[in-house]
C-alpha cells in the first residue's frame, strides 16, 4: 500500500540533491537588510527590488544575494538602469 509513497519519497530525495533540475519562472520574497526589509521579485529573468539603489542601477545587494542563494536556479541578471523620468 505504501510502496508507491516510498518510491515518491526516494525520488524527492534524488531531486533535492540535483538543484540544477529547478528553474524559477517567478517569485517574490522579502529580505531583511541592515536598515530595512526589502521586497524583491523575479519574473522571466528580470529582477525587481524596492530599494533606492536598484531604481538607478537595475541591480542591488538584495538581488545579488538572491542570485547567490539560488545559484543555478535563476538566470544572472545584467544591470539595467531604470529610467526615473
Amino acid at each position: 500500500m505504501y510502496s508507491s509513497l516510498i518510491g515518491k519519497i526516494e525520488k524527492a530525495k534524488r531531486y533535492a540533491q540535483e538543484p540544477d533540475r529547478v528553474r524559477f519562472a517567478r517569485f517574490s520574497v522579502t529580505l531583511r537588510g541592515e536598515h530595512s526589509t526589502h521586497a524583491i521579485s523575479y519574473e522571466d529573468g528580470d529582477w525587481a527590488c524596492d530599494c533606492h539603489f536598484f531604481a538607478g542601477h537595475g541591480t542591488c545587494s538584495h538581488t545579488m544575494a538572491m542570485e547567490r542563494i539560488l545559484s543555478g536556479m535563476v538566470a544572472t541578471a545584467s544591470a539595467k538602469p531604470v529610467s526615473l523620468v
